[in-house]
């Protein structure tokens, strides 16, 4: 996939329904220039995968086929590409999101279920008056390695480069909690065909509410989505308290040794691209 087939991109993702922009395509080309794939039938293009590598763990994502051609193979000789591909770049663990759709797909490539995420929905409603819990702010100049670090042990899996690439491109997004260079928690958020995705959102039991809050009153009245895990039920309940609801379900699947990740600190994920 290059530049090229940015408008392929575009069309499928409009087609689908789902909530990336061409900046979101652009971002995962810079990421890994080598790492996405498009699937042509008599010259034309009818599909696209794009994976990213982040040492021995990669993501796979924007796995999108033409509605007219569906039911063709092309589903699967994209992941078999893109699978190929990781192997031979010594890739142990594969990770994605998977919307019910393709499940089974992935299912029959050895893709196990590992957590869910419900996506939630809607128009936030003005801030709540703030209580005695421990506020969010500006980032500080050494608070994004911080943060890099944090999303590291929560993870499992070293994502600097996305984090990075999200902070230089939204930098007034970046919001944390706790000390300069001492953060207990971190959100970032970005806009979207139809709604501002908020995430990630990183954080201990303090940090993570007062980062929800922060982001509700800088973007109410704002149309979001957020991917928040099943396992984090502190984390569902604030989002429903604001009148957002669980529009469908993400199963984040993944192929080899499994990802040391901890649920119950992510309060928001990255999307179905990175997680």
């Amino acid at each position: 996939m290059t530049i090229g087939d940015l408008a392929l991109g575009r069309r499928l993702v409009a087609q689908a329904g789902w909530n990336q922009l061409e900046a979101d395509w652009r971002r995962q080309m810079e990421l890994q220039p080598d790492g996405g794939f498009v699937a042509e039938l008599d010259g034309v293009g009818v599909g696209t995968v794009t994976t990213c590598r982040f040492g021995p763990v990669a993501w796979i994502a924007m796995m999108l086929v033409d509605e007219a051609y569906r039911g063709r193979g092309i589903g699967r000789a994209l992941m078999v590409r893109a699978l190929e591909s990781l192997n031979a770049n010594g890739v142990r663990s594969v990770r994605l999101d998977a919307t019910p759709l393709g499940r089974p797909l992935y299912e029959s490539l050895g893709f196990v279920a590992e957590a869910t995420f419900d996506r939630y929905r809607g128009v936030l409603p003005p801030a709540a008056e703030q209580s005695g819990e421990p506020m969010a702010r500006k980032a500080d100049p050494l608070d994004l390695d911080a943060a890099i670090a944090l999303d590291r042990e929560v993870t499992g899996t070293d994502r600097g480069r996305l984090i990075r690439s999200l902070a230089d491109e939204h930098p007034d997004s970046l919001r944390v909690a706790g000390e300069p260079g001492r953060v207990a928690g971190f959100l970032l958020s970005r806009p979207g065909r139809s709604a501002r995705q908020i995430g990630p959102c990183l954080g201990d039991e303090r940090a993570g509410p007062a980062l929800l809050a922060d982001a509700r009153s800088r973007y109410a009245g704002e149309a979001v989505i957020l991917d928040v895990p099943a396992a984090n039920a502190p984390a569902a309940a604030q989002v429903r308290s604001w009148g957002l609801r669980a529009e469908r379900e993400l199963l984040r699947m993944g192929r080899g040794p499994r990802v040391a990740e901890d649920p119950r600190r992510i309060w928001a994920g990255s999307g179905p691209e990175k997680g």
